[in-house]
């Protein structure tokens, strides 16, 4: 694996933010193309993958779970949509663990020696969790962005979408801040990442 310094590390994740971001307006013009082989996640590069991978499960699971809404949804399309949306969860959940594995290694190195006889704390979730909240908020505010520039609505109804996409702008980048506040506490040894299997 890779050593990456708390810097390093602070950027990756960075780094995965925005990729999110982009990666939601792209793949709206047109598919990602990814290597058959899932990466190792071994390198900093790798795990970008492991992110934007993780991104298209969500990315396709927002999309089914559109197809479901439909007002038209017969019983057998809403068949075919639980079928897709169980497998895209699991592959989603998998991804998830891709990512804190990779973390956890990246991490474990660097990790300033615990104070002997405390108590080890962490967080609520994992990084990767988190990355995975991040992805949801990135489709979230596309969407709504869309909404909020529709031609041809009522003024207010564009007026509520613009303040839905304020909120759902300003929680991402609190989601992001909080990950690397995370990272502060990991540097400074108030916590330690862990992963549960």
């Amino acid at each position: 694996m890779t050593a990456l310094s708390f810097d390093d590390l602070r950027a990756c994740l960075q780094d995965a933010f925005s990729a999110q971001e982009k990666a939601v307006a792209d793949w709206h013009q047109r598919e990602p193309s990814f290597a058959s082989e899932m990466p190792a996640g071994e390198t900093p590069e790798e795990f970008q993958e492991l992110i934007l991978r993780q991104h298209w499960s969500n990315f396709r699971l927002w999309h089914v779970e559109d197809r479901a809404r439909r007002k038209d949804a017969g019983s057998e399309l809403i068949a075919e949509c639980k079928y897709a949306i169980d497998k895209l969860n699991q592959e989603r959940n998998d991804l998830i663990e891709r990512l804190d594995l990779y973390l956890v290694r990246a991490f474990d190195p660097l990790l300033p020696a615990a104070p002997q006889g405390a108590r080890a704390r962490h967080n609520t979730e994992t990084i990767g969790v988190a990355l995975d909240r991040g992805s949801i908020l990135a489709l979230k505010t596309y969407h709504m962005q869309e909404q909020a520039e529709r031609a041809g609505v009522a003024a207010d109804f564009v007026a509520e979408c613009s303040r839905k996409l304020a909120v759902l702008t300003e929680q991402r980048a609190d989601l992001c801040e909080s990950v690397l506040d995370l990272v502060e506490d990991y540097s400074a040894g108030l916590k330690r990442p862990k992963v549960y299997y």
